[in-house]
């Protein structure tokens, strides 16, 4: 299927809406969307006031729509997303993973661009890992081509936007 930037952005919106707290930005910047995911696990004995452990998990997932996407507007918004994911993260005892995702919604990519986006790693560990890590996960959706790209960490995060804008329905499903 075909798809124009909008149409792509409004299909992962409504997929995301269900497990993600969604804020949609009204400024001038390219990014569509934040959507941020929490979770919160604990164990305890007989009572709540005994706890064993908690552990909170969150992800910052930003949608970006650029027509083309260049090296430098990929490390512009790149670096902006990790910047402002940073500044959202809880860091404290009970953290345990924190992502920033960012996925680029384009038409057209330069091959730079795609082959900086792959090789993208940023992580950092809290405190030694004792209060949680930070992993930045990107992917890019070139609408020309069909093609989804990832970085390592964000593998996972392609194969979820293929099965949301390309998965082919089954026989007599509506």
């Amino acid at each position: 299927m075909e798809y124009t930037r909008e149409a792509a952005l409004t299909r992962l919106l409504k997929s995301y809406q269900t497990y993600y707290d969604i804020h949609m930005s009204d400024d001038e910047t390219p990014i569509t969307a934040r959507c941020d995911f929490f979770e919160h696990s604990e164990k305890y004995v007989l009572s709540q006031k005994a706890e064993l452990w908690s552990a909170d998990n969150e992800e910052y997932l930003y949608l970006v729509d650029i027509p083309h996407l260049t090296l430098e507007l990929y490390e512009k918004w790149r670096d902006h997303i990790q910047g402002d994911g940073m500044s959202r993260i809880q860091v404290g005892p009970g953290h345990m993973a924190s992502y920033i995702t960012a996925v680029f919604v384009c038409d057209t990519c330069d091959e730079d661009a795609r082959k900086a986006l792959k090789k993208c790693r940023i992580y950092k560990s809290f405190h030694f890992s004792l209060h949680g890590w930070m992993d930045h996960h990107t992917a890019v959706v070139q609408l020309s081509t069909g093609q989804i790209d990832a970085n390592a960490g964000g593998r996972h995060t392609a194969k979820i936007l293929k099965k949301i804008l390309y998965a082919k329905k089954k026989k007599g499903s509506m």
